[in-house]
């Protein structure tokens, strides 16, 4: 029995543990809990067998959920020690390596109480920067456990199914075969089934091409901006777009534990699939040297996963680009019987190794044993029926009832469909649902939200969105923003001039590839709450320099304290006070650097400090900068 990824602390609290992990067979599962080295739980596998639910997704891949109810609360603000055994076997039969240290086993921290968290997104395996999950185990490490953050929010990008380098691929092609996964049936005539898609000549650099070309289908394979063909996967490097079940559980495997790494490495040492051109020849080899260095630090990656709370939430390269962005875009992806395969069982894959560990509850057991059929008869009509009822699921968001309440929103799959055009981007959520996240705000004190993207963003890239929907091409900028859709952002602006609202209001956010930080009051007759946009992007991607430069410099000059152009955005009746990073030379908003962002809270819920862990060993604060507010 080996484990190929995890185990991953998830919701951690005082009455009920959750821990998810895959493994290469079927375990029976016993949890020891200890405190100063006296045992406070034991809990055998007849005891914590009705708890543990067991996916088999293949005869070698076993993914787990431990949700654990508690009869007795456990204490907080303490080192609590976990023995977690696996058909017997303790940690170090089957993980080296997952204990900081001075300790015999792992261990956690209970903090309901948020004095400090971690947040990031955008985790890019081939982007050149260094892994920002690296910081989070160095902080571990060298943090007295007291002093830990409780919590690390991944707040969308955990893996990226539309943007895999070909070496990565091809590892995903030589572990699919190990987990001895049903062969899936595809809706495609070029390759009609899964195992012929995972050999090594199979579309690499190409799978967009998998797409039917015939007129009935124009739309979605391509839309012509300016003589350029945008395909429905619209990111500009998704030629090696993931497609299988088996492709998706095997890149979770291979980012999150050295595991799958370990074996496939050890046997075949790097490859290369033939048929490449020399360009991609070049290609290949250079992505392969960066993922050489993102393998070297997942054993890192792994123990810090093993140790802190991780709350997850998917943006749209977890399934993928451009996800649900307009009416148009969702009609010609999911009217496909292949794009729609394609999108779902991404989909897929984040509800079974993300989303199901967040709010294990949501998702009933009647659910969970339609996914277990599925992935025992993948690739028929009630595999796509399941996926069709996925897309209409409703409760990917959730709460996490610390003290200020970690609020989680789903702004992907409830989206608030333009009315004027089915090519207009549509809102972040719907009515309805802004309706019921007001209703869940109403008399609290504070809130820690969480919105994938920005709710306040940089005004000069949300113009520049604006103008290319103006001209009717928003995918050509990925249009999505708070602002975009003037039902939702008015909602929204509402929902924060209720009374009711709280009266501190923490917004964490990622997706644009850089960092920064704004205080925003609201003004009025009555004082609102003070908003903070705290945005930390990306683990590891970053913007490219020279243009984030320019956005940033035309930024601050077009939109200055004393600029017009201010009362022509829809963010009515604030101030916004930029916090600079204090590495800035001429007056720099926006950080571009990858990492985590560590936010830490006075006992009002209120942020007390901001700072960018990068990924290259800086610590960088932002600070606020009251001379550069704008009235808007």
């Amino acid at each position: 029995m080996q484990v190929l990824a995890g185990p991953i602390l998830r919701r951690m609290t005082t009455e009920r543990l959750t821990f998810w992990l895959i493994t290469s067979a079927p375990v029976s599962a016993s949890l020891g809990l200890l405190q100063n080295q006296e045992t406070i739980l034991a809990l055998k596998d007849a005891e914590i067998a009705d708890c543990h639910s067991q996916l088999k997704a293949g005869d070698n891949l076993y993914v787990h959920l431990l949700d654990i109810k508690l009869d007795h609360a456990l204490p907080t603000n303490t080192i609590i020690h976990y023995d977690l055994r696996l058909n017997g076997l303790d940690w170090t039969h089957w993980s080296k390596d997952l204990v900081y240290p001075g300790h015999a086993l792992p261990f956690f921290v209970l903090q309901p109480k948020i004095s400090n968290l971690l947040h990031g997104s955008c985790r890019k395996p081939h982007h050149p920067s260094k892994d920002g999950l690296l910081r989070v185990d160095e902080l571990l490490e060298n943090t007295p456990p007291l002093e830990w953050p409780s919590l690390l929010m991944m707040s969308g990008d955990q893996i990226y199914s539309d943007d895999v380098a070909a070496p990565m691929l091809w590892a995903i092609h030589q572990l699919v075969p190990s987990f001895n996964m049903p062969n899936e049936a595809l809706p495609c005539v070029e390759i009609d089934n899964s195992q012929a898609l995972h050999q090594d000549h199979s579309y690499y650099y190409a799978r967009e091409t998998l797409l039917p070309a015939n007129e009935t289908n124009r739309g979605m394979l391509a839309q012509v901006f300016g003589g350029v063909r945008k395909p429905v996967f619209t990111t500009d490097t998704a030629h090696n777009h993931l497609i299988s079940l088996g492709e998706v559980f095997a890149m979770y495997v291979l980012v999150w534990s050295p595991a799958g790494w370990e074996s496939l490495l050890e046997n075949n040492g790097w490859g290369m699939p033939s048929g490449l051109t020399e360009a991609q020849k070049t290609d290949y080899l250079q992505r392969q040297a960066i993922l050489q260095s993102f393998v070297e630090g997942l054993p890192k990656v792994r123990r810090a996963l093993a140790h802190l709370p991780v709350a997850m939430i998917f943006d749209d390269h977890d399934i993928t680009d451009d996800w649900n962005l307009t009416a148009a875009w969702e009609q010609t992806a999911y009217n496909h019987p292949f794009s729609a395969r394609i999108i779902g069982n991404a989909l897929l894959g984040y509800l079974i190794c993300q989303g199901w560990g967040n709010c294990p509850e949501r998702f009933s057991p009647q659910l969970i044993h339609e996914v277990q059929h599925v992935l025992e008869t993948p690739g028929g009509d009630e595999h796509d029926d399941f996926l069709r009822t996925l897309f209409g699921f409703s409760q990917w968001n959730y709460t996490w009832q610390t003290t200020p309440p970690l609020v989680v929103l789903d702004t992907r799959t409830q989206r608030w469909r333009s009315e004027r055009s089915l090519e207009s981007p549509s809102g972040l959520m719907d009515w309805e649902a802004l309706t019921d996240l007001q209703q869940q705000l109403k008399g609290l004190d504070a809130v820690i939200m969480v919105s994938p993207a920005p709710i306040f963003g940089v005004k000069l890239i949300e113009t520049i969105q604006r103008i290319f929907t103006w001209f009717g091409h928003p995918l050509m900028v990925d249009a999505e923003n708070w602002m975009a859709h003037r039902g939702s952002a008015h909602t929204l602006m509402n929902m924060f001039r209720h009374k009711k609202t709280p009266k501190h209001f923490v917004i964490l956010s990622g997706d644009v590839h850089y960092s920064f930080v704004y205080d925003i009051q609201l003004r009025g007759s009555n004082r609102g709450p003070d908003l903070w946009q705290i945005t930390s992007s990306g683990i590891k991607n970053e913007f490219p320099k020279r243009l984030l430069d320019i956005f940033d410099r035309t930024n601050r000059w077009l939109y200055s304290p004393k600029s017009p152009l201010n009362w022509f955005t829809r963010r009515r009746r604030m101030k916004v006070i930029p916090h600079k990073p204090e590495t800035a030379d001429h007056g720099e908003r926006l950080l571009n650097a990858s990492g985590v962002s560590l936010v830490r809270f006075h006992s009002d819920g209120s942020p007390q400090a901001v700072i960018q862990l990068c990924s290259d060993g800086r610590d960088i604060k932002f600070v606020l900068s009251e001379e550069d507010a704008t009235w808007e």
